[in-house]
């Protein structure tokens, strides 16, 4: 059997690498530690939650956040498939009704059968492959892992 890979952070691109990590056939573990320990910056419990609706930029393929969006979209990306699915008009942005947007991929996520979200703080980065997508937000406990991950110089494992 596969070890399962863990991926701490449930924003966007801890949602996405968990998705694509699952969709190549292996089993993932999401950690979110909302709603057990809140972060300024969110509202909800959801996965992916947005701050703002025009979050994904411009759409023409001629600007950068557009030409990402069509690539995204041709490699299966999750998150491009649900703004897409969620957008409302904004001029020549992809802007998304942030909370049906945020609801849908949590559900969307939590349904597939190799990925098994688990809600709550990570206090110590596991053993295996980790992928860390906690961003700005990330919780002190991480936080210390990886200073004393760091504190002897660059790890083996990279």
């Amino acid at each position: 059997m596969v070890q399962s890979i863990h991926v701490i952070g449930g924003g966007i691109a801890g949602t996405e690498a968990a998705w694509q990590i699952a969709a190549a056939g292996v089993p993932v573990i999401l950690h979110e530690m909302r709603p057990q320990r809140a972060s300024p910056a969110h509202h909800s419990q959801e996965l992916a939650e947005l701050v703002c609706s025009n979050s994904f930029g411009a759409q023409s393929s001629d600007r950068a956040a557009g030409l990402l969006h069509a690539e995204l979209r041709q490699l299966q990306s999750i998150i491009i498939s649900k703004a897409d699915e969620h957008s409302v008009p904004a001029g020549g942005a992809l802007a998304v009704d942030r909370g049906k947007f945020s609801h849908d991929l949590t559900t969307t996520v939590a349904e597939h059968p190799l990925i098994e979200l688990r809600r709550g703080e990570v206090e110590q980065i596991p053993s295996g492959i980790v992928v860390l997508a906690t961003g700005p937000l990330t919780s002190p406990p991480i936080s210390r892992g990886l200073a004393a991950i760091y504190r002897d110089g660059v790890p083996e494992f990279f």
